[in-house]
């Protein structure tokens, strides 16, 4: 399958970057608040959920970013355990005063991330390394997040 390449300028957008981020490991290192810039970005590493139910599962290392960000807000994260793992669930955006609003990127363990924007500009992009994993991700709330990252090669320039 070819990268996949998606933009996201309104609510409907969103839904379609937030089905194919569905279940995606993404590490608190791999997350970056530059307001500077007015931007937040981070890497994942997404469950391929395109690929043919007879392949063996799969991810992809995938960056998403936001433009125009005057803030962000964490709720039940800590910035210094760099390693943890989060298993994203589901972005989504409500309205404010149009067009500004807030971004939400929803993860398991009642944790997210808030990102307020002027208007919703978003880019998702495949980014190139590929690799088989032992499962598919389950939606059993009894179970622990499954082993995510398994063999995923580092994204490029997030060590150093």
């Amino acid at each position: 399958m070819d990268l996949l390449k998606l933009v996201a300028f309104d609510e409907e957008d969103l839904a379609v970057v937030s089905a194919h981020l569905q279940d995606a490991a993404v590490r608190v290192e791999d997350v970056a608040y530059l307001p500077k810039e007015g931007r937040f970005a981070l890497c994942a590493r997404r469950f391929d959920w395109e690929s043919d139910p007879g392949e063996s599962p799969r991810r992809r290392l995938t960056g998403l970013h936001f433009e125009r960000v005057l803030a962000v807000r964490c709720r039940n994260m800590d910035p210094r355990r760099k390693d943890e793992v989060l298993n994203l669930l589901a972005v989504t955006f409500e309205p404010m005063t149009a067009p500004a609003g807030c971004v939400t990127l929803i993860f398991s363990d009642d944790r997210a991330i808030r990102v307020e924007v002027e208007c919703l500009e978003a880019q998702m992009k495949d980014m190139g390394p590929v690799w088989e994993v032992e499962s598919r991700p389950a939606h059993d709330p009894a179970r622990a997040a499954p082993a995510i990252l398994d063999a995923a090669p580092e994204p490029r320039g997030a060590r150093g």
